[in-house]
């Protein structure tokens, strides 16, 4: 129970950790150069962007937890676990590419990228554990929506 917790604990912390990095490169640049692009009408408010993030960064460690402490070790646990820690990096590297960088184009290739690792974890999640694979539902919504935001504004500026 007491490991158990633990890696519950080492998820959250990861995920979150993951979401705090983002908003820290995200947070400068909304003022100072983001409400200065030009983007699709489709834009949801600023103030709707932490709470979605902050709800699905818990449902992807709770989907990690699940696949690292409530499945056995298999090749098709392996490999899900492969892609949910390939779409995390590519979770990590499109904020500063997008808000650091100011690179739109390298920053659409890496959230088209993104979801379709995003479709990889579900499926291969689907095979240990049907309820991991559910948890990320969700987000690959938002990360899909956000790809036509962030294609929006590659079109637009």
């Amino acid at each position: 129970m007491l490991k158990s917790l633990g890696r519950l604990l080492a998820c959250l912390l990861l995920c979150a950790g993951i979401g705090l990095l983002a908003e820290w490169v995200t947070q400068p640049q909304i003022d100072a150069w983001y409400v200065g692009l030009a983007k699709p009408s489709w834009t949801p408010p600023r103030s709707m962007f932490p709470i979605t993030w902050a709800v699905l960064y818990g449902l992807m460690a709770l989907s990690l937890w699940r696949l690292w402490d409530r499945t056995i070790p298999s090749p098709a646990r392996r490999e899900a676990l492969l892609f949910f820690c390939v779409q995390l990096v590519l979770n990590t590297a499109w904020a500063p590419v997008f808000f650091g960088w100011h690179n739109l184009p390298i920053a659409l290739a890496i959230i088209i990228a993104l979801v379709v690792t995003i479709i990889g974890t579900i499926f291969t999640s689907a095979r240990v554990d049907r309820l991991a694979a559910w948890l990320l539902l969700p987000y690959l919504a938002w990360v899909a929506y956000a790809t036509t935001l962030n294609a929006g504004i590659v079109a637009m500026n």
